[in-house]
């Protein structure tokens, strides 16, 4: 059974296709199957990092968390 290899691109003329990514290890003949996609919007999304360096650091300590941790696996019995 063959696999197929779904890659996104855009329709640069009638007859060229720019692909967004490469694809490796694939030469000769190929069929191509066009379906139009919906776009996604165009909105800037803060990178997971960026958001998590702007969080304030939290009130615990360190021996608080290591307690609440503690007794949450001493509730577990012997699961």
């Amino acid at each position: 059974m063959e696999s197929a290899i779904i890659v996104r691109g855009k329709m640069a003329d009638s007859r060229h296709i720019e692909l967004n990514e490469a694809v490796p290890g694939l030469t000769g003949d190929v069929e191509v199957v066009l379906r139009r996609v919906a776009r996604a919007p165009e909105e800037s999304r803060p990178d997971v990092f960026e958001l998590i360096a702007s969080l304030s650091a939290g009130m615990r300590s360190k021996e608080e968390i290591d307690e609440q941790v503690a007794d949450e696996r001493a509730s577990w019995g012997d699961r």
